[in-house]
């Protein structure tokens, strides 16, 4: 049994130690300069006030900044034998990834909280589309999570941080622009197979509003099987 103490501790812990590297801080300065750009482009540029932009290039942005915020989370103890010391705590392997991944989350959720601005701007000066935003807002939220875990996992395999964050960014541009983008590539009979492991895909259907459970449950399954993953990982790595 998994307990909801050690996890809280361990995710307390490794929140506050996100903010210790200045790799957080340039990653959100980064990010929220990035999103921006897309938001107010459209915005002044194309004298559009809505946040359709904004969502649609998200993903792309998310694909670099979340692998490289989880690079250091295991890949550090990693390199400096820390979480050989962890490991022999009375802690159980679940508990130290959930911690660590709900850390993740809550520095993630920080990072989404500034560009509610871009919701509060468009309300203001044009008419706001509530279900297309606080769909698009809840496939952030999913994405950015379902980027986390994967990010988490990436780290877990390697002590390098460099090849953490690579490996990150391949796996999230795989399952969002490949499979997303590349689809007239694949036979026809396999195309709705491919279609449905794209992240991009459940993504753009959350975005537009349309709340179907299979979206949902398609990111919940990508958290819970590189969680799982991440724990198989560090298993092996301590037996």
């Amino acid at each position: 049994m998994v307990s909801i103490k050690n996890v809280s501790i361990i995710a307390k812990k490794e929140f506050k130690s996100i903010f210790y590297s200045p790799i957080a801080y340039i990653v959100a300065v980064l990010f929220l300069i990035a999103n921006g750009f897309f938001f107010f482009n459209t915005f002044f540029l194309v004298k559009l006030a809505e946040l359709r932009g904004f969502f649609s290039n998200i993903p792309l942005i998310l694909i670099f900044v979340v692998p490289a915020i989880t690079m250091r989370i295991f890949s550090e103890e990693l390199n400096t034998g820390s979480y050989e010391l962890l490991a022999t705590l009375p802690l159980k392997i679940e508990e130290i990834v959930l911690g660590k991944l709900l850390s993740i989350y809550y520095f993630l959720l920080i990072l989404l909280a500034p560009t509610l601005f871009y919701a509060i701007t468009v309300e203001i000066v044009g008419d706001l589309e509530w279900g297309v935003a606080i769909g698009g807002y809840l496939g952030c939220v999913l994405l950015a999570f379902a980027f986390g875990a994967i990010g988490m996992f990436t780290s877990s395999l390697t002590k390098n941080q460099i090849i953490a964050l690579l490996l990150g960014i391949a796996v999230c541009f795989f399952l969002t622009i490949v499979l997303g983008n590349f689809l007239i590539f694949f036979p026809e009979p396999m195309v709705r197979f491919f279609q449905y492991l794209s992240v991009n895909y459940h993504f753009q259907n959350i975005s537009k509003g349309l709340l179907d459970f299979r979206n949902i449950i398609y990111f919940a399954s990508l958290i819970l099987i590189f969680g799982h993953a991440t724990v198989i990982v560090l298993d092996k790595k301590t037996s």
